[in-house]
């Protein structure tokens, strides 16, 4: 226990270092490109992330994007990792691609069948599961986003076209690190079947790189129009999960918004904070084939955002 709160210490003062990095990255920026010395710092940054990843207990992968100055630091960013329900960012893009061209209703009411309510994370299998339910696919996605309900993500799954067209609409964006081959109720039987094999499967997974770059475009507005944009970060500024995680030990009132994942050996956190100059850091932090307890990879992804 020593050794894990050793090396969480560690994560905290280098993370801290990234962050005001990016504080000073703003203020230079107004007046300068990027300076030889900047650069050394980022390098140095990047160094000592790689030194301290072996005290995760798995494979760790972040990356972080400032903003305002598309800055950026990363530690395995290329490196494929189970998305979990982090991969419900991508689907909610695809979903609200289709309203934006009008091919879907938010306010369109969906009938939900026996065959749609399945184990997972969420409510609607728990709580209301007799026929007669119908929701909005607003109010399906802000399940999806707030408590990860896998039930009303795997509605959502076929109402965007299927796992090959979120897939396919990441290819159409230029991003190529992120795969969403599954729906909810098959990955997760997936992983209990052989959950070895699950933590080395390319499908579902993504690279930080990638999952940091489509936060990114879309709090710049680039890939949905401003009104769905504004949304799907809304929605995910109220996320109800991870507490402990990317919001951990931030500042009560930082704004966070943030899409968690879990699974096996994985404990993610994706999303953009608000640093304290009004700037903003996507952070995109992954561990994976982690023999450590989810406490102690939640800490140390909380650890990543404190500013």
């Amino acid at each position: 226990m020593r050794s894990q709160t050793i090396s969480i210490r560690r994560y905290q003062s280098c993370f801290l270092a990234i962050v005001l990095f990016f504080l000073c990255a703003t203020a230079s920026a107004q007046t300068t490109a990027t300076s030889p010395a900047d650069d050394a710092a980022l390098g140095r940054l990047a160094r000592e992330v790689g030194r301290l990843a072996g005290g995760s207990g798995g494979v760790v992968g972040v990356t972080a994007i400032h903003i305002e100055t598309g800055r950026r630091v990363s530690l395995n960013g290329g490196e494929r990792f189970p998305m979990a329900s982090t991969f419900k960012v991508p689907v909610a893009v695809q979903l609200l691609t289709r309203v934006d061209k009008g091919e879907v209703r938010l306010d369109q009411m969906i009938e939900l069948q026996a065959s749609d309510l399945h184990p997972g994370s969420g409510t609607l299998t728990d709580l209301f599961n007799k026929p007669g339910l119908a929701l909005s696919v607003r109010n399906l996605m802000e399940l999806m986003m707030l408590i990860s309900d896998n039930s009303a993500t795997d509605v959502l799954v076929r109402l965007a076209g299927g796992p090959q067209e979120v897939t396919a609409r990441m290819r159409a964006l230029g991003i190529g690190g992120i795969d969403v081959n599954r729906p909810t109720d098959i990955l997760i039987a997936d992983w209990l079947k052989a959950p070895k094999e699950f933590e080395v499967d390319p499908r579902d997974t993504s690279t930080p790189d990638s999952m940091a770059d489509l936060l990114a475009r879309i709090y710049r507005k680039e890939i949905l129009k401003q009104e769905s944009a504004e949304l799907l970060l809304d929605i995910m500024r109220r996320c109800r999960t991870g507490g402990a995680r990317l919001k951990g030990i931030l500042p009560k009132n930082t704004a966070v918004a943030h899409k968690t994942g879990t699974i096996g050996g994985s404990a993610n956190d994706v999303g953009i904070m608000t640093l304290p100059d009004g700037g903003h850091v996507v952070i995109a932090a992954f561990v994976k084939s982690s023999t450590l307890e989810t406490s102690v990879r939640e800490r140390v992804i909380a650890e990543i955002a404190r500013a």
